[in-house]
C-alpha cells in the first residue's frame, strides 16, 4: 500500500512555520554565543569605554589560573555526583511505583511535585534544612556526633548542593523512567517469571536493556542540567563557597563577569564551558550510544 504524500501549494509556508523558532534561536542563542566568542578575544574596562583586542590571551591565562582549574575539578565532582544520584534514585522510585497496584497516581503526584519548585526555591529550602543555627538536620546529625556547618566546611557545602540539585532533578527523571517502564511488554516479564527468573534477574536482563534509550537520553539531559541549570541552587545555598569549594564553572562565569566585571575572562570561560559540554555530548553519542539497543 502506497502512502499518499501531502503537498503544500505554497512553498513559503514551511519557512513561515519555522520562522518563529528560528528567530528565537538566533536572538537568544546564536547572537549571545557570537557576542561571547567575540568578547573573549578582547579586554575592556568595567564601563565598556575602552576595549583592546588581546587575541588568545584570555584563554592562555585561563588554563594557568589555579582558581579556574579548581573550579573545573569541583564541576567534575559535582556533575558526576548529581547525574548518578539523580538517575539511580529516580530509577529506584520508578521501579517501586511501577510495582504498586493501588495508589499509583497518588505516589506519582507526590514524587512529581519537586519538579514544580523553582531551582532557587529548592536551594533556599535545603539551605534552611541544613542551616547550622536553625536547621533541623544539623540537630539530628549532632546526635550522631557530626557537627554540621557548610559555611566553613567545604565537604559539607558540596554535600548540601549535591543533595539540593539531585532532589530538584529526580522528579524529571522519574517521569521518563516510569513512562519507559510502562511501555515494557508485560508478556516478556510474565514469560521470564514462568521460566523461573526472579525480580532482580528480570529487571537486569529484560527491563534495563529495554529502557536503555530513555536512560541514555536522561544521561545527556542530566549532564547538561548539572553543568548549567544548577546555577540558582549554588547561588541560593553557598554562593560558590566556602573558599571556592562549590564554585562550579557556570557560577564562576557569573562571579567573574557580573561581580568582578572581568568580561573578557568571563566570556572566555563561557566559551570553554560550552565546548566542554559539546565534547561530552559528542563522546556520549559516540561511545555510550553504541551500547544502547533501540
Amino acid at each position: 500500500m502506497q502512502t499518499k504524500r501531502t503537498i503544500f501549494p505554497n512553498k513559503g509556508l514551511p519557512y513561515l512555520l519555522l520562522a518563529p523558532q528560528l528567530i528565537v534561536t538566533a536572538v537568544f542563542f546564536l547572537w549571545p554565543a557570537g557576542q561571547a566568542i567575540w568578547t573573549s578575544f578582547r579586554r575592556e574596562d568595567p564601563f565598556g569605554l575602552n576595549t583592546t583586542f588581546v587575541g588568545l590571551a584570555n584563554y592562555r591565562r585561563l588554563f594557568t589560573d589555579g582558581a579556574w582549574l579548581n573550579s573545573a575539578a569541583v564541576t567534575a565532582v559535582f556533575a558526576v555526583s548529581v547525574t548518578l544520584l539523580a538517575l539511580v534514585t529516580a530509577l529506584i522510585l520508578a521501579l517501586a511505583v511501577h510495582r504498586v497496584l493501588r495508589g499509583t497516581r497518588v505516589y506519582t503526584t507526590l514524587l512529581v511535585w519537586p519538579y514544580a519548585v523553582a531551582p532557587v526555591v529548592a536551594g533556599v529550602l535545603w539551605w534552611f534544612l541544613f542551616n547550622p543555627t536553625i536547621g533541623i538536620l544539623p540537630m539530628v546529625l549532632s546526635q550522631f556526633g557530626v557537627t554540621w556547618n557548610h559555611r566553613i566546611n567545604g565537604n559539607h557545602a558540596m554535600i548540601l548542593v549535591i543533595i539540593a540539585a539531585t532532589w530538584k532533578q529526580v522528579s524529571y527523571n522519574f517521569l521518563f523512567f516510569l513512562a519507559a517502564l510502562q511501555s515494557v511488554p508485560k508478556s516478556l516479564i510474565e514469560a521470564a517469571a514462568i521460566d523461573g527468573a526472579g525480580p532482580l534477574k528480570r529487571t537486569r536482563d529484560i527491563v534495563l536493556p529495554l529502557i536503555a534509550p530513555t536512560t541514555f537520553f536522561l544521561l545527556i539531559v542530566n549532564v547538561n542540567y548539572a553543568m548549567f541549570d544548577t546555577f540558582p541552587i549554588i547561588d541560593a545555598t553557598t554562593s560558590g563557597g566556602p573558599a571556592g569549594a562549590t564554585n562550579i564553572l557556570v557560577y564562576k562565569v557569573y562571579a567573574d563577569g557580573f561581580l568582578g566585571l572581568n568580561l573578557g575572562s568571563s566570556s572566555a570561560q563561557s566559551v570553554v564551558l560550552m565546548l566542554i559540554v559539546i565534547a561530552l555530548t559528542v563522546v556520549q553519542f559516540r561511545y555510550v550510544e553504541r551500547k544502547v539497543q533501540y
